[in-house]
């Protein structure tokens, strides 16, 4: 339901008012960042479209067809993802994907796939078997709504196989909808973004995500507002991040600056171990920490006025700390550092050799006075 979405609420207003007006496009982009809310969207919308008995905006949630939505297992709206194997289709993989929107409908591509590749890592894709299959669904007629649905949840996952869908996209049968869940408009074919009415989204606002994290989880309000700061509108990821929020990060961040500025390579290699132990999630945590203490730490050194930096006492103790041995130009080669090691982590590299690299080239930057 639309309430269910976490912000974007002009967005919910034009979804609702073209359904009501019964001007619902044949082909709809939603096209948004990873963790701004586009699959939790498209199924509020899908199942708006679809409620018998619609109130004030909103699905009722109790007739039938709600009822049957609601548990994605509505014999007139189909699914589309990317899946993993050869000939692989998917249906072969609809328990997991049912599970997977019960528990968390801002779920990342990587968290899925990992889920259905049994943490392998694999590559997924949308391929020639999906896209004849999602063909031959969609010439079949509906069996209880007035409309056949399609949501394909990341359309970049197509790749050249996307010109098999071109026609059925541009003239669909009759009452047959495409709702198409994108990331990266870059990474899909011209041809069917040309044939879609797009919607962009936006990032989340930090006090929505805050006061999403304290209805969902059980983390505190000090915990929910830091990482409301970190996430930059991706509510998935501060999910993620209320996991492993326990942890005295300005502590370690102390220690792994401490150990780098003394550049003992037994040391260096041995917490590189350490924190390659932990998740790819609490990895990347760590590192985005990083660079909020970064950013407020170059305002406590611009202004030497605590009362204006977002830190908490121990943080601000350590960013104090540091203000003795850290100036402000290397703060900028220490950033890209962090960035170029996040995108590491989320290619899959190896913890330890990312850490290890990392710690040696901070070492190099931390000297260079």
């Amino acid at each position: 339901m639309f309430q269910s979405v976490i912000g974007q609420e002009s967005q919910k207003h034009l979804l609702q008012n073209m359904v009501d007006a019964d001007r619902a496009p044949h082909a709809l982009l939603l096209l948004g960042n990873e963790g701004v809310g586009g699959l939790a969207l498209a199924l509020a919308y899908i199942q708006y479209l679809v409620c018998e008995n619609r109130q004030a905006g909103e699905a009722c949630n109790v007739c039938k067809a709600c009822n049957k939505a609601s548990k994605f297992v509505h014999p007139d709206i189909h699914y589309s993802y990317p899946t993993i194997g050869t000939n692989k289709v998917a249906t072969d993989f609809v328990t997991d994907w049912r599970k997977a929107l019960q528990e968390n409908t801002y779920m990342s591509a990587n968290q899925w796939l990992n889920r259905i590749s049994g943490g392998e890592n694999k590559q997924g894709n949308i391929n020639k078997d999906e896209c004849v299959s999602i063909v031959k669904k969609l010439s079949l007629k509906s069996f209880e709504s007035p409309y056949k649905i399609l949501l394909m949840w990341l359309p970049e996952y197509l790749g050249k196989e996307g010109n098999r869908l071109l026609k059925l996209i541009e003239e669909p049968p009759e009452n047959t909808i495409f709702v198409l869940v994108a990331e990266n408009q870059e990474a899909i074919l011209n041809t069917i973004l040309s044939r879609c009415q797009l919607l962009k989204l936006s990032p989340i606002d930090k006090t929505l995500i805050k006061s999403a994290l304290l209805e969902k989880t059980t983390i505190t309000e000090v915990q929910a507002e830091a990482i409301a700061q970190l996430t930059d509108g991706n509510f998935n990821e501060a999910l993620t991040l209320s996991q492993y929020n326990e942890n005295d990060n300005a502590l370690m961040f102390l220690e792994w600056m401490r150990k780098c500025y003394n550049g003992n390579g037994v040391d260096l290699i041995q917490w590189a171990d350490k924190i390659a132990a932990t998740s790819r999630e609490a990895q990347k945590y760590f590192l985005r920490y990083g660079l909020h203490f970064l950013r407020e730490f170059i305002q406590l050194k611009l202004t030497g006025n605590p009362a204006q930096v977002r830190l908490q006492n121990s943080e601000l103790d350590t960013a104090q700390k540091m203000t003795k041995v850290l100036e402000i130009d290397q703060i900028e080669p220490i950033a890209t550092l962090f960035n170029t090691a996040i995108a590491a982590i989320e290619r899959n590299g190896n913890g330890k050799l990312i850490f290890a690299d990392a710690s040696i080239r901070l070492n190099k930057i931390l000297r260079r006075r």
